[in-house]
This record gives C-alpha cells, structure tokens and sequence, in this order.
C-alpha cells in the first residue's frame, strides 16, 4: 500500500514555522467551538429562551461539521490546505461577528450552522498542510504540538468568554473572538507561502485519485475503522469531560471542590500526555501498541473510578494516569491514520476519519445525560471505560490495505 511522501529534507526552523501557524488556527477553532457554553445565562437573559433551545445552536454547529467535513477534505486535496485554513479562520471569525449583533434567536442559531461549516476545514487543511511540510522525524512531534494547541484553545475559551463578558456583555465577547480570528488570519496571510508550499509538494507527489476512487478509498475497511476509532474516542472524551464532575457527586457525594480538581487534573496531564506521545510517536513505529496500551490502562484507571469508591488519594492517581494515558495516544492515533493514507489524499482521510469527533459531540453528551438523568452515574465511567476497551479492537486487527482504491504510483 502506498503511504504519504515525508518531507525528509525541511529544515527544523521551517517546521517549526509551519507547525506555529498550524497550531495558531488550530487554537482558534477550539476558542470557535466553546464560545457558547460559557455564556449561556446571558444569552438565555437577553433572548428569553430556555437552555435546549440554546443547545440547538451547539446541535446546529456540530451536525454541519459533522455532515461536510468530509466534503471539506476532498476540497482541500483539490484547491489547496493553505487557502481552505484561511478561509474557514474568516468564515469563523465572521460568523461570531454575524452572532453577536442579530437580534433574534433562530438567526444565532443559523449564525452557529454556519460557523459549523467554518469548522469543516481545519482538521483536514491542517493534517494536510503538516503531513507534507514537517520532516519525517519530527512529525509525531508536530502532530503532538497541533493537538496540544487545540487543549490549549478548549481551556482557554471559558476564562477569555467570561472574562470579555464581564467587561463587554457577551457580544462584546463574541466580537473580541472574532477580532482575534481575524488577526490570526491575517498573520497566515502573511505567510501563506509557507502554507502554501505543502499544497505545490502535495501536487507533485499526488498520486491522482479520482472521485470515484476516492470514494472507495474512503468506504475502504481500514478507513472506516479509523473513523470508527476516532468516534469511540470522542465518545470517551465528552464522558469524561462533561460529566466527571456531576457523576463523581451523585456516586459518591465528592465535593465540587474535589470532583473540579480532579477534573482539571486529568485535564493537564492529558495535555502532558499529548507533548510526551509526540515524543514517543517519533521514535517508533509501534503506534498501535503505544495507542492500544494507552488505551488499556487508561480503562483500567477509569474503571478503578468507578468501581472501588471514593477516595480522594486514591481518586486523584487514578485521573492523573488516566489523563496521562489519554494523551500521550493521540499523536500515535493520528500516525496510525497517516501511515494508511495514500499520496495526495490527507485532506480527505482526515476530513472523514475527524468527522468521528463531531458525531461523537453530538452523541455522547445525550447518552451520558440519559444516565445521569435515570440515576446511572457509575454508568458514566464505566461506558468511558468499556469504549476504551471496544477501541482497542480497531487498531489491533490487522492493517488491511487500501491499495484496491489507489491507482499504481
């Protein structure tokens, strides 16, 4: 099976360059994603509507990324990462903008869709642009590095959006993201060369797919279980993201102060756990074991949560190797993707493998709420724990190829 050409030869201060502008728009569109929540009670005061309704706005937001993110990968492999990342920075930017100044509901909500259609573009215009500028050996760093940076982006957009609340309402809010968006894209502009030399390397190595041959590329077995394996991920993410804190009190009664550290603990050292796996990622090429042991002993470490009792000594071991663990597999995760994806052809693998995010985001939190709301929360970590087992089984089963899709190099 072919596999994508390393940039062997770039330079580490050119790398170094790209990976900064990556990572950049890559904070951003975390910052995009989480300037809602935070500000829930103030839009719900100032438009009169209940708190589902807002949520539409979040559903609206992640069906559409879900549904043309893989479109949007096909777009990048055709015109180019460097102008689709710039665009879908503005297009994002310009929706917060259109949000913080419409004066009725259903508009926000149309505002959120199409900021949804901004976020199509960053996973795979940014997956693209790395994987044929970053030289080989420094490319599980890379990819640990743009991943760290959208932790970054998720925990800094709740103290910036209360903050910029607090002094400008939350307008002012959404129009001081949305200036910062702007100026980053104006930064990438400026450097667009840089960006847009991955695109002319990406050309020259393409190995021509047509849409039909990408399509089966896509519907390939290897491919679906990569996208299977980021879906589980996510899934396992928003349990323990959204609902460690509520289910730890009603299991155990552990006091807010506890659970929120906890929380923020398993938090930090899950982006630790990201900078080390990137480490790691460039010294092997055992990724499947890195991720499948990852994956093993974080269950183990979830399961432990919920099965042997409050403990605040032993709680917080238990979430820091979980945290740990977590992490440190994602750059492995992403170098599992890339090691079966054909020459010219990271966009589009990317857009459709991500895409399990989205479908993840709007899934699991309504399955994680059902059980908080029947009286299950042990049934929180314990379907954390059990998916990260179920996960192991789509990276451990033999690589497969997908050759059949490809035309001969």
């Amino acid at each position: 099976m072919a596999s994508i050409t390393e940039a062997a030869g770039a330079p580490r201060a050119s790398d170094a360059r790209v990976i900064g502008l990556v990572s950049a728009a890559h904070f951003m569109s975390h910052v995009y994603i989480l300037t809602l929540p935070p500000l829930f009670a103030y839009v719900q005061k100032d438009y009169g509507v209940s708190y589902g309704e807002l949520a539409l706005a979040l559903a609206a937001f992640n069906t559409v990324s879900a549904t043309l993110q893989a479109p949007a990968g096909f777009l990048v492999d055709r015109w180019g990462p460097d102008r689709l990342l710039i665009g879908g920075l503005t297009l994002g930017a310009l929706a917060l903008a259109g949000a913080a100044f419409v004066p009725f509901y259903w508009a926000l909500v149309i505002f959120f869709a199409l900021g949804g259609l901004a976020n199509t573009v960053f996973h795979p215009a940014d997956y693209s642009i790395l994987a044929h500028s970053i030289a080989a050996k420094r490319i599980g760093t890379a990819f640990s590095i743009h991943t760290f940076s959208g932790l970054l982006g998720t925990a800094a957009a709740p103290v910036t959006m209360l903050t910029t609340a607090w002094l400008w309402g939350w307008r002012g809010a959404f129009l001081a993201v949305a200036a910062v968006g702007l100026m980053v894209s104006l930064v990438l502009i400026a450097d667009r060369r840089v960006l847009a030399a991955a695109h002319a390397a990406r050309k020259q190595r393409s190995a021509g797919l047509s849409a039909r041959e990408s399509w089966r590329l896509l519907r390939s077995p290897v491919i679906l279980r990569n996208l299977l394996f980021f879906l589980l991920l996510a899934l396992c993410s928003s349990g323990m993201w959204s609902f460690t804190i509520v289910a730890l009190g009603a299991l155990y009664g552990t006091p807010l102060s506890i659970a929120s550290t906890a929380l923020t603990i398993y938090l930090v050292m899950a982006a630790l756990g990201v900078l080390a796996g990137g480490f790691i990622a460039d010294r092997t090429r055992r990724h499947a074991f890195v991720a499948a042991s990852g994956l093993a002993v974080g269950a183990v470490a979830i399961f432990a949560v919920a099965t042997i009792g409050y403990n605040i000594w032993f709680l917080i071991p238990a979430m820091i190797v979980a945290g740990l663990t977590n992490g440190v597999i994602q750059p492995s995760r992403d170098m599992i993707v890339r090691s079966v994806t054909p020459p010219g052809s990271v966009g589009k693998v990317f857009g459709f493998v991500t895409a399990g995010f989205n479908i993840g985001g709007v899934v699991g939190p309504l399955v994680y709420a059902f059980m908080m709301d029947h009286g299950m929360p042990r049934a929180v970590f314990l379907t954390v724990a059990a998916l990260g087992l179920v996960s192991l089984a789509t990276i451990m089963m033999p690589a497969g190829r997908v050759a059949a899709a490809v035309p001969a190099e």
